[in-house]
Parts: structure tokens; C-alpha cells; sequence
């Protein structure tokens, strides 16, 4: 029978091992997602002009989820081909709108 001290000291390595697979698990999905946004910056570099960069740049230190989501958005229109020149600053901003919109949905009681 093993001691309490083998005991601890299996735990305890076990413990290791699991903080050990963990951490470099979220080593990899952090290379990862600094691969996705270099990709997304590449891509948006040239689909976007300059003022519209400089827009979603900001956007980024405001409202990050969002800048992720328009940059995936536009990403999947390039690669699919529906987009033939460069996006503008006005239509970027036409584009945020539509992303942001509400939706209401209402209820009628018969």
C-alpha cells in the first residue's frame, strides 16, 4: 500500500502535468490568433484604402469585437470575389451601419 507522502507526491505531478498541457495549449491558440489577425491585417491592407485603415484601426482600441467581426466580414467577401476595388472610408462606415443595425422583431397578439 502506498504511503500518504507517494500519494502527495503522485498528485502533485499530476497536477504539474495538467498545468503543464494546459499552458501550452493556450500558448498555441494564442499563436494562432496572432496568425488569424496578421492574416486579417494583410487581407484588410488590400482591400482597404487609407482612410478606411485608419478607421478600423480605431475601431479596434474602441470596440474590438467589432473590428474582428467587420475584418472577418470583409475577409470572406474577398475571398469569395464579390469585391472588385478598394473599400472607402464612406463605405466602410455604410457597412459598420449595416453590421450594427438593430433588428426589432415585434410581437402582434391576435
Amino acid at each position: 500500500m502506498a504511503s500518504e507522502e507517494e500519494i502527495k507526491k503522485r498528485l502533485q505531478q499530476r497536477m504539474q502535468a495538467q498545468m503543464q498541457s494546459s499552458m501550452q495549449e493556450q500558448a498555441q491558440s494564442q499563436a494562432q490568433q496572432q496568425q488569424m489577425e496578421e492574416m486579417l491585417k494583410t487581407v484588410m491592407s488590400q482591400i482597404l484604402d487609407r482612410k478606411a485603415q485608419e478607421r478600423l484601426s480605431n475601431l479596434k482600441l474602441v470596440k474590438p469585437e467589432l473590428a474582428m467581426q467587420l475584418g472577418m466580414y470583409l475577409a470572406q467577401l474577398f475571398q469569395s470575389g464579390q469585391l472588385r476595388e478598394r473599400i472607402s472610408d464612406e463605405q466602410l462606415v455604410i457597412i459598420l451601419r449595416k453590421l450594427t443595425e438593430k433588428r426589432e422583431t415585434k410581437i402582434r397578439r391576435k
